[in-house]
């Protein structure tokens, strides 16, 4: 569809368009439908992120909907004749246009990379005069006008001044003490964490926190559980996300008519069940069946999944994904999966184990090919939309039945805009820089999904039994010593590195990803040898410049009156470059001119195999052996110390910020039935497509 609002100014937000229609039209009639009531049950999970992001999250929404189902019957559409009949200029009415895609793009008035607030530039006075078209638009803009333009809290985390969380909705601030002693309650108790909030109350002069689980059914009277706090008690409430929950099993169950075979209706059975009571035991059973749906022409991912914005980290971000696998490039990611052994015996804590079903103590002797698809996303509501996934979380279910990974190929297009340009590369290299990018980070992200978070083998104990030989433990290749620490019974890697554990994990990932990228029988899976156009050499340099680029640019994210990171990937590539710089012997520089706010990332390309990959490989094998043997206090010193941000690196971020670029936003496809048919409806990459998509998805 085309722009009509020409008199309104261009908008300079970098909007990208998650093309489908090409991989939707090599669907069958079944597979559409299946698709269609996926998708319907994904996009009905946007009220539960709203509420997940922030208080005024879900009334902004409503609002910007308002405002589009007025434009669309008084206007037809027309955004330029809605600014005239308000009395704001076109200037005004384009700004609003630009903040309201980018919420939506976000699901939220925090940006989904980085967890940081964003304001309308549209001034608030033109903003109400914009909202008085309708009663209802005046209405909820009087509800959300100061908590919207209010400069704090600016950031997510536990609540304060500076910082908000709704996963603890309460006027009474919750501490991370009392989050961990929750937890700890919760993990005794045998409920899992992730579909819940925690609100704090008082009630007979006493504190209780009462934790709100995600369910279709609710509870007139609270579930107590046993604590350890006798200054405070615990209850159990069911009925969060009550009305979301209740539609998306509703379309689940209609997907199920049109499911291709007795796994898909069993795990779309499954997550309605769990959705129902919150059980997130029958959760786990649905991932164990969906890990064994393999290769199919639809896939999906529901749930409670991610942890990166609760500020304890185990509370999870509601997410749906609905997508079309690409069987040709699938073919490319299947040939590094079975080969993926070899490269498995090349990660520092395999090496010097000369046998082919030997690993060493720290990995899975039987690596379990898993299910990896290429895939374009046909709907995709979360906060962030990312270019491939690993799941599922749960390292026991990971370890016992495996996992499955995707690369979400429509999502990758974006990273192959070479009009895209870092400010951090020499002007010499910029052109070479922006030529390999895309083909180095698309690899370095497979890497990152199947050998990152695919690998590693924890130490546990559970009813009185060990993985490991007790009487004589493995020896800790960072001390020579047996180890000494292991997850005991009932712990959780979440649970027990808490606030730490997704960025580390993240972090580990990323190591591993970088540090295969010298391998030339690796590369060469993908067609880069020696002798092409783009050579093994190319891709090994431009991914230790993207380490470096990647690492300043990840310090926008980090919040200095709260001192808070907002992003796990973000902190990970920070302690990367912070690694490199202390450990890498000078052979990568970053050089600082504060006059000009110029920051430059140089790399002595002869000495990446040697400097350059040691230096990965110490932080790689640390952050490994801290997470195998559940040492959190060994990584908290260690990690804390090199994600720090002080003196230079101060004025490192000054000048980055100086240099931020708008966040990117997506607009994404719709379906509908009409006649019988599923039909496909894409949108301009423009604000007014992205805010078009969103209101036919009537949420």
């Amino acid at each position: 569809m085309m722009d009509t609002n020409r008199s309104i100014p261009r908008s300079s937000l970098p909007i990208h368009q998650l093309s489908i229609k090409k991989a939707f039209d090599g669907l069958t009639s079944k597979e559409k439908l299946y698709a269609h009531y996926l998708a319907r049950a994904a996009w009905s999970g946007t009220k539960i992120i709203l509420r997940q992001v922030s208080p005024e999250s879900n009334d902004i929404f409503d609002f910007i909907m308002e405002i589009y189902r007025y434009c669309q019957k008084s206007f037809f559409g027309q955004w330029t004749d809605l600014s005239r009949a308000s009395g704001i200029t076109e200037m005004d009415m384009g700004s609003f246009l630009e903040y309201a895609a980018s919420f939506l793009s976000n699901v939220g008035n925090y940006y989904g990379s980085g967890d940081q607030k964003f304001w309308p530039t549209i001034n608030q006075e033109s903003l109400k005069n914009l909202a008085s078209v309708t009663d209802r638009a005046l209405a909820l803009f009087t509800s959300i006008a100061e908590s919207m333009y209010s400069p704090q809290p600016s950031s997510l985390g536990y609540p304060s001044k500076e910082t908000q969380s709704t996963y603890y909705p309460s006027s009474l601030s919750i501490t991370a003490e009392e989050a961990a002693n929750i937890s700890r309650a919760m993990e005794t108790n045998g409920i899992l964490p992730e579909n819940t909030r925690v609100r704090k109350t008082i009630q007979d002069s006493k504190i209780v926190f009462e934790v709100l689980q995600a369910s279709v059914e609710t509870s007139d009277s609270s579930q107590g559980i046993v604590t350890q706090d006798p200054n405070a008690s615990i209850r159990i409430v069911k009925g969060d996300h009550t009305q979301e929950l209740a539609r998306i099993c509703n379309h689940l169950q209609l997907a199920a008519q049109y499911a291709a075979n007795p796994r898909q209706k069993q795990f779309l059975e499954q997550y309605q069940q769990s959705f129902q009571t919150g059980d997130l035991e029958v959760y786990k059973q649905s991932q164990k069946t969906w890990i064994r749906d393999n290769a199919p022409a639809v896939e999906n991912i529901f749930g409670f999944v991610e942890p990166y914005r609760d500020p304890y980290g185990v509370r999870s971000e509601f997410e749906g994904l609905v997508a079309i696998s690409d069987r040709e490039e699938t073919a490319v990611l299947t040939r590094l999966v079975q080969q993926s052994s070899k490269f498995i015996k090349l990660l520092p804590w395999s090496e010097g184990f000369a046998d082919d079903e030997t690993r060493g103590p720290f990995e899975k002797n039987l690596f379990e090919p898993p299910d990896f698809t290429s895939i374009h996303a046909l709907a995709y509501c979360s906060s962030i939309i990312f270019p491939g996934i690993n799941l599922p979380n749960y390292n026991d279910i990971r370890q016992e039945c495996g996992f499955k990974n995707v690369i979400i190929a429509n999502r990758m297009a974006a990273e192959s805009n070479e009009a895209d340009t870092s400010p951090f590369v020499h002007p010499a290299d910029a052109r070479t820089f922006r030529k390999h990018k895309y083909p180095a980070y698309y690899i370095w992200v497979v890497l990152h999904e199947l050998l990152g978070h695919g690998t590693g083998r924890m130490m546990t104990e559970e009813n009185g039994n060990f993985n490991f030989d007790i009487e004589n433990p493995p020896i800790n290749p960072l001390t020579g010593l047996p180890i000494t620490s292991w997850y005991r019974p009932g712990q959780t890697w979440t649970g027990v590195f808490a606030d730490l554990a997704t960025t580390v994990d993240e972090c580990r990932a990323e190591l591993v990803g970088a540090y295969l990228m010298d391998n030339t029988d690796l590369l060469a899976l993908f067609g880069y040898t020696s002798s092409t156009e783009i050579t093994t050499d190319d891709l090994t340099y431009n991914m230790y410049i993207q380490l470096g680029v990647d690492g300043l640019r990840g310090l926008q994210n980090f919040n200095v009156e709260a001192e808070k990171w907002g992003q796990a990937h973000s902190r990970a590539h920070f302690a990367m470059l912070k690694c490199l710089l202390r450990d890498g012997n000078g052979f990568l520089k970053v050089h600082c001119d504060s006059r000009e706010d110029q920051l430059t990332v140089s790399v002595d390309r002869a000495r990446i195999k040697t400097d350059g990959k040691q230096a990965l490989r110490g932080m790689l094998l640390k952050l490994h052996m801290y997470r195998c043997t559940a040492d959190v206090d060994g990584c908290r010193e260690y990690y804390e110390d090199l994600s720090k941000v002080d003196s230079d690196y101060l004025e490192w971020r000054r000048i980055v910020l100086a240099k931020k670029k708008p966040k990117w936003i997506f607009v994404q496809a719709n379906t509908f039935i009409r006649d019988g048919e599923v039909a496909l409806q894409e949108y301009e990459a423009t604000p007014s497509g992205v805010i078009r998509s969103w209101a036919e998805r009537e949420i």
